[in-house]
């Protein structure tokens, strides 16, 4: 893409994945879906799998794509797989690294955890919203780029949030080794991160015939929510005052919420398409962000020297492991 203009679809924000890949034919096209048994995911992989790729659910427990993978072990061009990766240990990221043959044409990085309430270390000491969120994923398309690049025309579609608006990443201590932990705080730097993977990997990876873009998929109620308090919950509007569940008109069906991470995993409007970042099925504009901001992506979240920033923290982090 040469032009800087904001690309815009004829697909509107309750356009549902299945619609965004309607007629289009992924016969052929190998793909990964990392925590693909739950929430987007499983209508992510749906959506693909239904127009006829070979999908792999990447999740922590397997068992739990089961039904997926039954759901396409019949007749038709599409299959669904599962295998064991746990994006928070990367000895697992490595064993399913290795276990990947032969090229990839589209890994989405979908699996994500927010507002763990106190803070928590993985294996490896890190903080594990930025180590989930990001750096297994930094390590998995690392670990994948020999495979994308062998596609000949491959796609990374970073999953992040509307969170990336409200803090950037704190290059000074990303680990909240010294500041305070928030939790909010962590989740929106672990999510500006994610923009950032996309930005790092549209600037090193082109010549590979491999583009990455970074997208919201709006409020939707999944299994992501699932370390919110009922007060959290509440103030959302995603709960009322008798704790039952309920949907504000904002909210978006899991199959909606799929939508935009189908449309940059599968759609021929996004061929060649890199480094950018889309909301609701369009381009998203890129805004100062702030805790005012409501939509748009933040300019921190863009920044390409922030990107040669973060990427290469995260290579002297996985370096030192």
């Amino acid at each position: 893409m040469t032009s800087t203009a904001r690309l815009s679809t004829p697909f509107t924000a309750r356009a549902t994945a299945a619609e965004i890949v309607d007629g289009v034919d992924l016969t052929g096209r190998r793909m990964i879906v990392t925590g693909g048994a739950s929430g987007i995911g499983v209508e992510t992989v749906r959506a693909l799998a239904g127009a006829g790729a070979e999908v792999t659910v990447a999740t922590r427990d397997p068992a739990r794509a089961a039904g997926l993978v039954e759901e396409f072990a019949g007749p038709g061009p599409g299959s669904v797989r599962a295998a064991a990766l746990d994006l928070a240990d990367l000895t697992s990221v490595d064993a399913f690294v290795a276990g990947w043959a032969g090229p990839l044409h589209a890994l989405v990085a979908n699996a994500g955890i927010m507002a763990v309430s106190d803070r928590q270390l993985t294996g490896e000491g890190w903080e594990l919203q930025l180590a989930t969120n990001y750096l297994g994923h930094f390590a998995l398309a690392r670990g994948l780029r020999d495979s994308l690049r062998a596609a000949g025309s491959a796609r990374v579609v970073v999953v992040s949030s509307g969170a990336q608006l409200r803090a950037g990443v704190d290059f000074d201590d990303p680990q909240f080794d010294r500041r305070p932990y928030d939790p909010w705080t962590a989740y929106s730097q672990s999510k500006a991160a994610d923009a950032l993977l996309a930005v790092g990997i549209a600037r090193r990876w082109a010549a590979d015939g491999i583009t990455a873009n970074a997208l919201s998929p709006g409020v939707i109620h999944t299994n992501l929510q699932r370390h919110l308090d009922d007060d959290t919950m509440r103030a959302f509007g995603a709960m009322d005052e008798a704790g039952n569940r309920v949907e504000p008109p904002h909210y978006k069906s899991p199959a909606q919420g799929a939508a935009t991470s189908v449309l940059l995993a599968a759609s021929p409007l996004l061929e060649g398409v890199t480094g950018r970042y889309f909301e609701d099925n369009q381009e998203a504009e890129v805004v100062p962000g702030g805790p005012e901001a409501t939509a748009g992506v933040a300019e921190h979240a863009m920044d390409p020297a922030a990107a040669d920033r973060l990427w290469a923290y995260a290579e002297g982090v996985l370096a030192s492991r």
